[in-house]
């Protein structure tokens, strides 16, 4: 009787505790779009559902953030070890012009190509999704040559196994910040 008390006191013990990233439960939207993926096949929200869902937009040229970002979130996989095999990391391009699915596949696959896919769509797709999500992102004129820089924002939307919006992590979360969060959202408790 003593034990079973002990293993329900530890099933609930992030139960009411709070989290370390920003709590979106309830204001943002469902992970949903049709998008295609960077293995060139169409890919939606639903695709991904079984598997917590970390959504980044940015995109392969980028010289800064972006690769931070990513190179941040191998450090989160690897922080929660087996757990990794329950997560996907979804970054989203937000320069579907020089982002093809094959520029995208090669990028992922160079951070994790078990862990993150890659996805495109038209330009109003993706600024159809980016309103969704209340991502802001600004292109700088292109040029013909294809050297121009797009302003975006950083953070990382993580989304239950049902597609739920769940959390935010900010460039100001720390790996094992997220990683503890993220390992929650895994298990199923809130």
């Amino acid at each position: 009787m003593l034990l079973a008390g002990a293993v329900w006191l530890g099933a609930c013990s992030h139960a009411g505790e709070p989290w370390e990233l920003t709590n979106v439960s309830g204001h943002l939207p469902d992970l949903d779009f049709k998008l295609t993926g960077d293995n060139g096949q169409p890919a939606t929200g639903a695709s991904f559902r079984g598997k917590t869902a970390l959504v980044y937009f940015g995109y392969t040229h980028c010289p800064d953030v972006c690769p931070e970002t990513m190179a941040r979130l191998m450090n989160v996989l690897a922080k929660l070890g087996p757990d990794a095999q329950n997560a996907r990391i979804l970054f989203i391009s937000v320069d579907p012009a020089r982002d093809t699915p094959q520029a995208l596949h090669a990028y992922v696959g160079a951070f994790d190509a078990q862990h993150a896919r890659g996805l495109t769509g038209s330009d109003a797709q993706i600024q159809a999704l980016a309103q969704r999500y209340r991502v802001a992102y600004q292109m700088e004129k292109r040029e013909p040559n294809g050297d121009y820089e797009v302003t975006h924002s950083s953070a990382v939307y993580i989304f239950d196994t049902q597609g739920r919006a769940r959390l935010l992590a900010t460039d100001r979360d720390t790996p094992d910040a997220i990683a503890h969060d993220l390992r929650r959202v895994i298990a199923g408790t809130s």
